[in-house]
Order: C-alpha cells, then structure tokens, then sequence
C-alpha cells in the first residue's frame, strides 16, 4: 500500500496532470472556469494555480506511487506577494476568464464566509489519477493527512460538489456543517 510524501517543485507536473484528470467533471471546478473548447486547459491552469498557492502557502502533497495527491492551504500563513498577484492575475486571464471573475470572486466570498474563524487546514483538492482509482490510493493519503492535522492539532475542512464521495468523507470522521446553493450544491465539511 502507498504510503505519502511531500511533493517539491518538481513535481508540479505530475500533480497538475492528476488533478485536472481526477477533476474534468467537477460542477465546483467547472463553475469558475471558462466553458469554451479550451476548458480542459482552463482546468489545468486552475490546478497550477492551486499548485503554486499550496507550494508557497500549505503542503503538497504525492502519494509513493505517484499516483495520488492533495493540495492543503493554510489560510492563516497566506499572504498577499507580488507573486500572489501575478497568479492571480494569471488565474483570471487563462482560466476564469474576465467575464467569470466577478461569479468567481462572489463564490470565493461566500466560501470564506462560512469557513472556521480559528487556524485549520484546508483540504483544497485530493485526487487520484482516474486509472488508479478504487485501489486503496487516496484512503492511504487521507489518512496520512489527518494525522498531519492531528499532530499539528489543526481542524481540517474541504468543500465537494461530488455527492458520491460524501460517505468516503464521512468513513473518515468529517461531518457535513454546511451547504451553499450555487446552482449546484456545494457542501462544507470539518473533522474536528
């Protein structure tokens, strides 16, 4: 069974690929990013976004296999750069496109609204290559992960959209607490 590392930088591409495969149909993914026939690269853009927040401002993630992987930002350390603003920027020119800023800007508002107060870690996507699924890959890394939390004694939230995964959360002791209405539903889940 794979165990799990900490990414570095040079497996950024290796973590986009996962990522923008594991989330191609992802209602919360493809809300924010422009639906043109450049999508699928509008994703990928969105997971290297994610990358290089999670590299400077959380942890990364890769299973031993390489073939899962998790993006954990800590809210509390990130910090508004100049680098910051370029990805954002960047963000907004090759993914969301100028048109979506503002419904992304809004989602991203209504989001933080109901995120916790105190210091926790936010499990922003866990994936697995989707040929390597249903083998035991991403359990073997949530698992790690909330022993992360526990020994940094940090709650840890995520969001999903995927209604099918809610009983593999929930299998790991988060609870629902919440629910926005987007047009899709997105549920708010925290393990203490």
């Amino acid at each position: 069974m794979p165990g799990m590392i900490k990414a570095t930088y040079d497996d950024k591409e290796k973590i986009v690929n996962i990522l923008t495969e594991a989330f191609d149909d992802n209602k919360s993914v493809n809300y924010i990013v422009r639906q043109d026939r450049h999508r699928k690269r509008r994703i990928r853009r969105l997971m290297k976004y994610s990358f290089e927040v999670c590299h400077s401002f959380g942890k990364v993630f890769l299973s031993d296999d390489r073939q899962g992987c998790a993006l954990i930002l800590l809210p509390d350390k990130k910090k508004t750069t100049l680098r910051s603003i370029w990805w954002d920027i960047q963000l907004i020119l090759t993914c969301t496109g100028i048109g979506n800023v503002r419904k992304a800007m809004q989602r991203e508002t209504k989001v933080k609204a109901l995120q916790p107060k105190e210091p926790f870690y936010y499990l922003w996507f866990i994936g697995v290559n989707p040929h390597s699924q249903g083998k035991g890959t991403g359990s073997v890394l949530m698992k790690e992960i909330l022993a992360e939390c526990g020994f940094n004694k940090r709650i840890i939230c995520l969001e999903t959209s995927t209604t099918r995964n809610l009983p593999w959360y929930e299998k790991f002791g988060f609870s629902i607490y919440n629910k926005l209405d987007l047009g899709y539903e997105l549920f708010f889940l925290k393990k203490e």
